[in-house]
């Protein structure tokens, strides 16, 4: 099927991600294609790698919008019913068999409300066939000046003071102002205009706090064309007599919202409150039945433009946040030791995934001399920038030990820092050991989950001892144990990420899963050991979404070279490396 080119603002995608964050995409041809990734063209990307990189296009047929699986591993569903095709209604929502996933809402002008412009103009193309050229067509034809602002790719201050403009026009008022509410409710002027277009200072107009407070409670227009024949309250409220205002048009904006019913339709109703569309004259105006229509419209324009403007703040917000977390990802990554030199006393492989961009997660490795080597592996409660930020600090603090720092001392000092800065809101759990090069290690468990040591064969927890996590108990004491390792023993530090990963029946991976796939894992590559344990717990999945960050670090005490020539050990050729990856390059799954 060849690109069809669409009318700009027919069809528009409302993309909800996981999070919440809302964004609108529109359809400017088809077929659209929707999947993961850029490479197979697609039009509407989606971060989500269990969403095929082939999920779905949306076409149309005889001028109608349908959209097709043409893919999505789980299937496509609409309003929550497997579709292979289907036409598609304004407000239908799609989905990819997946819980917390992507949601996308279709958005189409011909199911646009009956108080939008689009239905407006022909209801009242018969009222304007009456009416004198110089009146309701001149009107009319502001309107549709009005209306072709909101797919403009003008200034948003530039879009709203024209819509104003016309606002005044059709209304023959003096003066025309848009008040906008801020988070509390308050009212602020945005804009201000008066007849001819022409500017006015906001700070030097009082609107009628009366008639605008009761439109607001009334939840309706207050369109007063004489002043003098209104109510008592309006007639004697300071700033109407005071500016001798003969005639108030106040009209409360609102954000439309969707919901879905129990029978998956759609009801629309009122959202947020955005501000109000004002307008006033010293004149009395005879407002005929064409311009409360077209003010109505004007309003119900004004209403989508400030909304629309809120989301697009709130996507740039989202993007510049977004900015940062990639940078902060960026530093993290920077951060893990990557082509760790070659040591002759042991082989070191090791490699993070975070569930979010950045992570609680981290591990290290770093030569304290010619004989001793630190290692570190560390799991910071929580997820995010906050997490990342006290990994870093740990992972500083920790380097401390290359100027001679008794690890114990260290500890000690990093916990009664974490429980001091209690606003923090973070601890940790971490294994620290140095290793030397006859094999002794000396090491601190701090709550973290034991270590395996594979032995001869065999896998078992070794370091189930240890004192409480750092920055939890400020009376916590910390003192470093020690163990002599043989030639060929391997250590797996991992975090609980491995043994915590749920499959889709949110059933645990667990301890004793790990310790069947290390057994026998004797002088396998470590490379290969750690590629086993990924797919274990991969395999074990089965695609379900993780809520935490993936760590190992693989530690193998290598044969001396004395012990290399009667053949026990490790040969001590083993290369010695560490991988460091992240989860958007290395856990992508293939369409």
């Amino acid at each position: 099927m060849s690109d069809t080119v669409i009318p700009v603002g027919e069809v528009v995608l409302e993309v909800v991600s996981p999070d919440g964050a809302r964004r609108y995409v529109r359809v400017t041809q088809t077929p659209f294609l929707i999947g993961r990734g850029a490479e197979t063209g697609n039009h509407l990307q989606l971060s989500d790698r269990r969403i095929s990189r082939n999920c779905a296009a949306i076409v149309i047929e005889a001028n109608r919008f349908y959209i097709e699986d043409r893919g999505q591993r789980r299937g496509l569903f609409v309003n929550g019913e497997k579709v292979e095709s289907r036409e598609l209604q304004d407000g239908d929502a799609i989905t990819f068999g997946l819980d917390d996933s992507y949601e996308i809402l279709f958005r189409s002008s011909s199911g646009a409300s009956e108080d939008s412009v689009p239905q407006l103009l022909t209801r009242i193309e018969h009222i304007t066939s009456s009416e004198p050229a110089s009146g309701g067509l001149r009107k009319l034809n502001l309107l549709l000046e009005a209306t072709s602002l909101l797919h403009s790719q003008l200034p948003l201050d530039s879009v709203l003071g024209t819509m104003l403009d016309h606002a005044v026009a059709v209304t023959d008022a003096d003066r025309g102002l848009l008040l906008e509410a801020d988070a509390t409710g308050a009212l602020k002027v945005k804009l201000a205009r008066r007849s001819g277009g022409l500017r006015l200072p906001p700070e030097s107009l009082t609107p009628s706090q009366t008639a605008i407070q009761l439109a607001i409670k009334q939840q309706s227009p207050v369109i007063t064309e004489d002043l003098a024949q209104a109510d008592m309250d309006l007639q004697a409220a300071h700033s109407i007599v005071a500016q001798r205002l003969r005639a108030v048009v106040v009209i409360p904006l609102w954000a439309m919202s969707r919901a879905n019913t129990q029978e998956s339709m759609i009801n629309i109703r009122r959202g947020e409150f955005l501000g109000v569309l004002y307008l006033d004259s010293r004149r009395p105006a005879a407002f005929s039945k064409l311009d409360r229509q077209i003010l109505d419209a004007l309003a119900a324009d004004a209403a989508s433009i400030l909304d629309n403007a809120r989301l697009v703040e709130r996507e740039r917000e989202r993007q510049r946040l977004e900015q940062e977390i990639n940078i902060a990802r960026d530093i993290q990554q920077a951060l893990l030791p990557r082509n760790f030199p070659d040591n002759p006393n042991f082989a070191v492989a090791g490699i993070n995934f975070p569930c979010l961009s950045v992570g609680g997660d981290y591990f290290d490795v770093f030569p304290l001399s010619d004989d001793r080597t630190a290692f570190v592996i560390a799991d910071v409660s929580g997820k995010g920038l906050g997490a990342a930020i006290v990994t870093t600090m740990l992972q500083g603090a920790l380097s401390g030990m290359t100027l001679g720092t008794d690890p114990g001392l260290l500890f000690n000092n990093v916990n009664r820092f974490l429980c001091d800065h209690t606003e923090v809101g973070r601890y940790a759990t971490v294994f620290f050991g140095i290793l030397d090069r006859d094999g002794h290690l000396e090491f601190i468990n701090a709550g973290h989950p034991s270590p395996f040591l594979i032995r001869s064969g065999t896998a078992e927890e070794a370091f189930t001892e240890g004192s409480f996590p750092v920055g939890l108990v400020p009376e916590a004491r910390y003192t470093a144990a020690s163990l002599k390792l043989e030639p060929g023993d391997t250590l797996v530090l991992f975090t609980d990420g491995v043994t915590e990963a749920m499959d889709p029946d949110d059933q645990l991976f667990g301890v004793p899963r790990l310790k069947e796939v290390l057994t026998g894992q004797t002088e396998c590559p470590l490379e290969q050991l750690q590629k086993c344990v990924l797919e274990a717990v991969e395999n074990f999945a089965r695609g379900a979404h993780q809520t935490d960050d993936l760590t190992l670090l693989i530690v193998r005490y290598r044969a001396t070279a004395a012990s290399a020539t009667t053949g026990t050990g490790v040969p001590a050729s083993e290369p010695s490396s560490v991988a460091a990856a992240s989860s958007s390059a290395n856990r992508a799954a293939s369409s």
